[in-house]
């Protein structure tokens, strides 16, 4: 049996992830194949206790390492039960986050370092890398506006404030210039029609080869 794919989606919030995760399950379920739409933290009932955790706002005791580790706990439980199998199904599983976000929020956020993080991580997601990522590129203080607006309560990671949003940002500009062949800007600058024009070419490519 043919392995599947791994394709994640990283940015800010209010970057328009969401969006395209489902546009891109619409795409790839049409052509006939089998997806798994996860998200981090969380996507496993493990998980999702730990994102509970991470993102409540009584906990600001919480320190950045615990908070790395916390983070990289429910990615190895999503991994072990959810994207490692379903990859081996020849699924495509599609995450709204993984690895990257933890190099960008602990890595440059927390000031913890990439390398520290990608040690620490190296035991949560094993093998599985994904083959493709598209950061949503929207500066933080846009992406930030975007989320309040919305009228939804922020959360612990949310409520952070604007110089950390903007270290994240600076960190996954950082990552695509550390992982150019993996790590695909997209300009969420158009309507979502648009964008996802961009996204497509990348995927037909990933899945021509």
């Amino acid at each position: 049996m043919k392995k599947g794919f791994f394709i994640t989606f990283e940015g800010n919030d209010g970057s328009g992830k969401s969006t395209q995760i489902k546009f891109l399950s619409d795409y790839l379920k049409k052509k006939g194949m089998e997806v798994t739409i996860v998200r981090e933290p969380g996507g496993t009932p493990i998980g999702e206790k730990i994102r509970d955790l991470l993102l409540d706002k009584e906990n600001k005791e919480m320190c950045a390492v615990t908070e790395m580790l916390l983070y990289a706990a429910s990615r190895a439980q999503l991994v072990h039960s959810v994207i490692g199998p379903d990859i081996e199904a020849g699924k495509v599983v599609i995450c709204d986050r993984f690895v990257d976000s933890s190099y960008a929020y602990q890595g440059m956020g927390r000031g913890l370092g990439i390398k520290t993080v990608s040690t620490v991580n190296s035991f949560a997601i094993g093998k599985y890398m994904p083959d493709l990522t598209f950061f949503m590129d929207i500066d933080a203080d846009t992406a930030m506006s975007r989320r309040n607006s919305s009228g939804e309560e922020a959360d612990r990671i949310e409520s952070e404030k604007m110089e950390f949003h903007r270290n994240v940002y600076e960190g996954y500009n950082t990552l695509v210039s550390l992982y150019p062949d993996r790590i695909k800007r997209i300009d969420t600058r158009r309507c979502p029609e648009e964008v996802f024009v961009s996204i497509r070419k990348y995927v037909d490519e990933l899945l021509d080869c």
